[in-house]
């Protein structure tokens, strides 16, 4: 730490995340530089003020910005108690290079959708245990991004796949312990991993992590009253460690795995 300022900084083991940061800055301002990766910063406390390609713009809480990469940009606060920050950093690939333009035009974005879904996947990133959750979260973040990129911002299509979503629980269920990506499902099922996603929650009333979860539980259950013990359990099911089982066995169940098996 310098000066007061507090920062974590991590890669995810998620397809597309380079970086994230989290960080309070009392005093730091940023001299102008560049990413060769897409940045999603929101801020929680404070405000920011930027240049970004010698345009000046600003950055409260009820909004989030998108800097593009390449492009040159500066930071600093706007109040005298500093700022507190989370940032995404993106692949450069995962947003098409052709979208720079629209970003450097406008970089700020009143959406309160799009910052609790940047909020959600700050969250399970922080967690680190659950990886379908945050490739779906990543994904529905991305492609609010590309609407408002392209100026097409709206409400999701509520067409129904029923088909889409059945093969995909197939997967899932052939998959429990295993697990499986939805860039690996997508290319089974020959849909786009944001259409399985919707469809698969409007068919079945829950997003696919939550079912395969759930699966999970069903298993540790069945290897539980096998009499395996309980770290062994949490591998089997397809749990990160005996903690990540426990937590999602309580909420499911409402008692830990020792008290479910207890005498």
């Amino acid at each position: 730490m310098s000066g007061g300022a507090e920062v974590r900084a991590w890669r995810p083991g998620v397809t597309g995340v380079v970086e994230v940061l989290h960080a309070h800055f009392p005093s730091h301002a940023y001299p102008s530089h560049t990413h060769d990766a897409w940045t999603v910063l929101i801020v929680d406390e404070g405000a920011v003020r930027y240049d970004l390609d010698r345009h000046e713009h600003g950055l409260a809480q009820a909004q989030v910005s998108l800097l593009p990469p390449h492009v040159p940009h500066d930071g600093r606060s706007v109040l005298p108690g500093g700022f507190r920050k989370r940032v995404l950093y993106l692949a450069p690939d995962r947003l098409d290079v052709g979208l720079i333009g629209a970003a450097v035009d406008q970089p700020e974005y009143v959406d309160p959708l799009l910052r609790h879904r940047i909020h959600q996947l700050h969250r399970v990133l922080r967690d680190g245990r659950e990886d379908l959750e945050a490739q779906s979260r990543l994904l529905f973040i991305e492609e609010r991004l590309r609407q408002h990129l392209t100026r097409q911002v709206g409400e999701a299509g509520r067409r129904r796949d029923a088909g889409v979503a059945g093969q995909l629980r197939e997967l899932l269920d052939a998959n429990v312990a295993e697990g499986i990506t939805l860039e690996e499902a997508a290319q089974v099922v020959h849909a786009h991993p944001v259409h399985l996603v919707r469809a698969f929650s409007r068919e079945f009333g829950m997003p696919p992590h939550r079912y395969l979860t759930g699966r999970r539980v069903d298993l540790a259950r069945r290897y539980l009253l096998d009499g395996r013990p309980t770290a062994e359990v949490a591998t089997l099911a397809g749990f990160y460690d005996q903690s990540h089982l426990n937590r999602h066995f309580k909420k499911v169940l409402g008692v830990t795995p020792k008290s479910f098996v207890a005498p």
